[in-house]
């Protein structure tokens, strides 16, 4: 899943919230002492690598994933997670109980806050996500549109990103269906993770 989703599935616990932003950074043990990071955050990366586990593996997400292959190719599952984000950011409040914006404000200003706990790396992330308001513009197709080129640009090999607006907006009963089938499962499962952090 993307950044909102793993923000969400943090819930509302400071270093998680720390360790699920930062865990595409972080390679290798991330209780390992070249990567110096204090207890909390390195469960709230092991939660990130739960989550993207679960997400990889499951049926809903493999049939996006095959439905944006011809386009995206190895980059379907982006596509997919970037796809997820923006049908989580238009219904957030009645899965969430929280207004977008409300939440979008703290993590926003928890991870400003606590910036010096990342890896430098990650740092330009945060500020780019802060300064374009990435949370909020996810609601969007337009948004999403933007999210999807940014990350075509970044891409070591043509993506296809770029272009896969199109598909979400071909398919986007489907892709919405598929998301709500698989969201309460992937919650549930983080919770189950959570408690044994």
């Amino acid at each position: 899943m993307n950044i909102l989703a793993h923000a969400c599935l943090s819930e509302h616990n400071e270093d998680w919230l720390i360790g699920n932003f930062i865990g595409d950074f972080i390679k290798g043990n991330p209780a390992s002492e070249r990567h110096g990071l204090e207890p909390g955050i390195v469960a709230g990366v092991r939660l990130h690598r739960a989550i993207d586990t679960f997400t990889d593996d499951h049926p809903d997400v493999a049939a996006v994933r095959d439905l944006l292959h011809l386009r995206c190719h190895k980059y379907a599952g982006v596509a997919v997670d970037v796809f997820f984000d923006h049908f989580l950011a238009t219904q957030f409040a009645a899965l969430m109980g929280e207004p977008l914006e409300t939440f979008t404000t703290y993590v926003y200003s928890t991870l400003q806050q606590n910036s010096h706990r990342m890896p430098l790396q990650a740092v330009p992330m945060l500020n780019g996500m802060v300064r374009y308001d990435w949370l909020m513009s996810y609601q969007a197709l337009d948004g999403i549109d933007r999210s999807l080129k940014g990350i075509s640009r970044r891409t070591a090999y043509a993506s296809g990103l770029d272009t896969a607006i199109v598909d979400l907006e071909l398919h986007y009963k489907f892709i919405g269906d598929r998301f709500n089938h698989f969201w309460p499962q992937l919650a549930a499962h983080a919770e189950e993770v959570g408690r044994h952090l």
